[in-house]
This record gives structure tokens, C-alpha cells and sequence, in this order.
């Protein structure tokens, strides 16, 4: 059971003379026409039912991903023992500061039948975003120290055909799947959310700006990690 988290990393070797005292996150951009919905019927008759449309559903989940997204880093950061914010302003002019900032290149629903019917990654979820650290001297100009692209996605947990053993093989995969499906569509709920992906490319994207500090020799390479 993996949760594909993937990285492209480049990275401009900047030395500063002095740490940064605060690590200030901005909301990635993110567009609705960005979003890929789940393609599903059920998915189709719950924004039906809910009195929805696909353009509305798509700017909600655009906007949690970014929420989402960016919350994640500052936690994951504020864990490490750092100043790490959220920010929506200009960086104050007086400030030694990180700035973590980027855009969505993908956010992609998949289709949740086909993961919970067929598994080994079939319609997996699945968020890209390219990131962009900077460092800000006081009274300073922005300096870039690292980009880098990273995804994340609802990886290849297994599906009810998979797991339906001796029934399926019988040719009873409808019973199977109804003895089956309870347990694994809850379980598969909790992770293959693009809400879920976002916290795991949240998460990603924190260790790399940990790695970015270490870097330039502000806090242990060990606490990185």
C-alpha cells in the first residue's frame, strides 16, 4: 500500500549571512478550470442532488486545496520547532524571512469506483504543485534558494477484485464485493481525497523547505527529516 508522494528537485546554493527568523506561507494559485472531477455517475448524482453544478464544485475544491495545502506546511513546520505562519500580505520590509510560495499544476479527483472496485493505482487521486522558497534579508530583495515541482497521490491500495479471493473466483464477485466493500470504502474514504493528497503534499513540501534551512546551516540536518 504506497501514497505516491514525487519529487523533481532543482536547487540555487545560496548562502545568506543571516537566518531567517520567520517562514511566511502563501496560498498556492489555483484555478477551478485546473480541477479534474471525479468522473464517476455516483459522484455526478451526488453534485445533482446537492443541487450543484460541475463549475461550483469545481472552485470549492480548488480553494480546500489551496487551504489545505498551505495549512499543512505551517503545521508540519510549527512540529519541527520553527516560526512557520501563514501569510496573505507583502512580507514585512524589516523582516529576515523565508517565503514559500508556488502554484497547482494538477488537481485531478480521479474516479473512487475504480479505485474501490479495481485498486493497483486505477483512478487514483492526485495533486502536482511547483514550489518556490525564497529568502528575504531585512530591507532586502528576495533571493530564490530552491524550486522544485512534488505530487502526491491516493497510491495503489488494493481494490475489491483483488481482495474478494475464492468468491470472485467462483464467479460471485457482486457478493464478494458486498462483504467486502464496507470495511474498504471506509477505510478508502479516509485517504483518496483530494483533501488527503493535498496533506501529503503539504507535508512533502515542508520537508523540503526544512531541507532548504539545513541547507544554509540554520537548524540541524537531522531535524529535517
Amino acid at each position: 500500500m504506497n501514497q505516491g508522494v514525487n519529487q523533481g528537485v532543482s536547487q540555487a546554493s545560496v548562502q545568506a549571512q543571516v537566518r531567517a527568523d520567520v517562514i511566511y506561507v502563501y496560498s498556492f494559485d489555483a484555478s477551478p478550470d485546473q480541477v479534474k472531477l471525479d468522473s464517476g455517475m455516483g459522484q455526478k448524482l451526488k453534485t445533482m442532488a446537492a443541487g450543484g453544478s460541475a463549475a461550483s464544485e469545481q472552485a470549492q475544491t480548488a480553494r480546500e486545496a489551496r487551504e489545505q495545502v498551505s495549512d499543512e506546511i505551517v503545521r508540519k513546520l510549527q512540529l519541527m520547532g520553527l516560526h512557520a505562519v501563514r501569510a496573505d500580505g507583502p512580507v514585512p520590509a524589516d523582516s529576515n524571512a523565508l517565503i514559500v510560495e508556488g502554484g497547482f499544476q494538477k488537481i485531478d479527483e480521479g474516479t473512487r469506483r475504480r479505485r474501490l472496485l479495481v485498486g493497483l493505482g486505477a483512478g487514483k487521486s492526485e495533486v502536482r504543485a511547483s514550489v518556490q522558497i525564497m529568502y528575504k534579508p531585512a530591507n532586502g530583495s528576495p533571493v530564490l534558494l530552491r524550486s522544485f515541482s512534488a505530487d502526491a497521490d491516493s497510491g495503489h491500495m488494493p481494490g475489491v477484485a483483488e481482495t474478494a479471493g475464492v468468491g470472485a473466483a467462483a464467479g460471485h464477485l457482486a457478493e464478494s464485493a458486498a462483504a467486502d466493500s464496507g470495511l474498504h470504502g471506509m477505510s478508502e474514504a479516509k485517504r483518496d481525497s483530494i483533501s488527503a493528497d493535498a496533506a501529503r503534499l503539504g507535508d512533502s513540501i515542508a520537508k523540503q523547505v526544512a531541507a532548504a534551512i539545513s541547507a544554509n546551516g540554520w537548524m540541524p540536518v537531522g531535524q529535517a527529516g
